[in-house]
């Protein structure tokens, strides 16, 4: 590479190691993507989460070989398509099965594979081998799964639009007030540029969020947003942590080049994947 190109390379990268316009344009188009679906085409919605977690998958396999383990994706990406696809199905259409028995069986359909997917390879690496298998199905179709849960209820639209914003509204926040006023490092050896003034302005934020999204979207009071918004603050930054720590476990910065501009698609999900079961919870709950 000659040295106008390190010029041009550099330019388009800088300081932070993005390609900004390309981050911009993947940005605006999954924004996009989501606004449409969620407005629109509900079906659409579960498809794109679909396809989100069966990259996420993926990302997961690479990253847990680099330590030695190997999942079984094969039964992984069926089994987390079946799961999240069919508990919307089950939850909207009449297939005479409720969405939490269809959610129940299918999880444990998809373990049952998982493990007896590994059995021909022997018995060298297998505790390993199916630790990551069930790991991965804990943390992508499990979780995911409460996002079919949520569109599929009384004005799911509504509620997947609420618990989304909440989730930005906690990262922004955080982002924003941590690069301001963030002093005291929240936990340095996982995420160096965590600060607890930031995670302070994540709850502040989510629950501002909380409080408007719920009284003017789902008619509800306006204390069930502050307890929403606390709990996504909390679930959100803690699933940000998590994909910290699998990245510095396995030595890697992003999950993948899957989004460009943006990394992986985990590294996308993190924050929206561990608040799933929360928002759905607490929103199933004051609703």
């Amino acid at each position: 590479m000659d040295e106008s190109q390190k010029k041009s390379t550099a330019a388009r990268t800088p300081r932070a190691g993005r390609d900004l316009p390309a981050a911009i344009t993947t940005g605006v188009i999954l924004c996009g993507a989501v606004i449409g679906t969620v407005g629109w085409w509900h079906w659409g919605f579960v498809l794109l989460m679909t396809l989100a977690l069966l990259a996420g998958a993926i990302e997961l396999h690479r990253a847990m070989g680099r330590l030695g383990m190997s999942s079984a994706i094969v039964p992984i990406c069926v089994g987390t398509a079946v799961m999240v696809i069919g508990a919307y199905a089950a939850s909207t259409l009449n297939l005479r099965i409720l969405p939490n028995t269809f959610l129940v069986a299918s999880l444990g359909a998809t373990t049952v594979a998982a493990i007896a997917w590994r059995l021909p390879r022997g018995s060298d690496g297998f505790v390993k081998d199916v630790a990551a298998s069930l790991f991965t199905i804990a943390y992508l179709p499990l979780l995911g799964c409460f996002v079919s849960l949520m569109m599929g209820d009384d004005g799911g639209s509504r509620r997947i639009a609420t618990w989304i914003l909440c989730v930005v509204a906690s990262d922004t926040g955080g982002y924003a007030v941590g690069v301001l006023f963030g002093k005291h490092k929240m936990a340095p050896r996982i995420s160096p540029k965590k600060s607890w003034e930031g995670f302070a302005g994540s709850v502040v934020t989510a629950a501002l969020i909380g409080c408007a999204c719920l009284a003017g979207l789902l008619s509800a009071s306006w204390w069930a947003g502050i307890v929403l918004g606390v709990v996504l603050a909390f679930t959100g930054t803690a699933g940000d942590l998590v994909e910290s720590m699998i990245k510095r476990d396995a030595g890697i910065k992003d999950m993948s080049n899957f989004l460009p501009g943006h990394g992986g698609v985990m590294d996308r999900l993190d924050s929206v994947l561990f608040s799933a079961p929360f928002a759905w919870l607490v929103m199933s709950v004051v609703l």
